[in-house]
């Protein structure tokens, strides 16, 4: 049976789904957005959006009993792929190696008005 993963520390979307789903041994975690936990976009460009972004994983990870460390694949959406190198290097500087298995891809928007988002899989702590 999948087990709901929730933290007020972490922003927490009005709309119908879980910060994150652990099912056996895995921890699957929603798209986090550049969002504070009092529901204030992140000020600033890319930079400043995707430390954010990979905080918000990191709080939801703690919650769940693992951590980025732990990651094994990511999914980041764009909505201008010129912040590609942007994003990288920050998230470069939150991921640690060896880095999850990723897929970046551009889109037209995001269900808020940001410039990224990422969501992960995660192994559980052993």
């Amino acid at each position: 049976m999948p087990e709901e993963v929730y933290t007020e520390e972490s922003y927490v979307s009005p709309s119908p789904y879980s910060q994150a789903i652990i099912h056996g041994d895995t921890v699957y975690v929603a798209g986090q957005v550049p969002v504070d936990a009092d529901g204030n976009i992140v000020e600033g460009g890319i930079r400043e959006q995707t430390a954010k972004v990979m905080e918000n994983l990191e709080t939801v990870l703690e919650e769940a009993g693992t951590s980025l460390e732990n990651a094994v694949k990511a999914t980041a959406f764009l909505t201008d792929i010129d912040d590609f190198d942007a994003f990288n290097e920050v998230y470069a500087e939150h991921m640690p190696e060896p880095r999850a298995a990723r897929s970046t891809v551009e889109v037209a928007d995001l269900a808020i008005d940001v410039d990224v988002e990422v969501e992960v899989i995660a192994a559980l702590e052993e």
